[in-house]
């Protein structure tokens, strides 16, 4: 495969996995409610999502930067969510 559309693979992976979390954000904001919501899985998926962040940025893949920059603030999101509305 050609660099370009390798490039082009990972930012449609990346688009995938951080719009996936787009739904449950506007639900939690919403409703005011994440009850339902598990909180070490959101602590756990932070901090990894910082990680591949950092990795990203470290190793100059723009696609993995994008998409753990924009999941990391969903999740985030999420995750304060969780802690302020229980």
């Amino acid at each position: 495969m050609e660099p370009f559309a390798i490039k082009l693979l990972g930012f449609a992976a990346a688009t995938c996995t951080t719009v996936a979390y787009a739904p449950q954000f506007i639900k939690v904001w919403k409703t005011r409610s994440a009850r339902d919501i598990s909180l070490g899985m959101f602590l756990v998926m932070v901090l990894g999502l910082a990680l591949w962040l950092v990795y990203g940025l470290l190793s100059g893949d723009a696609p993995l930067v994008a998409a753990n920059a924009v999941t990391m603030l969903l999740a985030g999101g999420i995750l304060f969510m969780k802690l302020k509305y229980g």
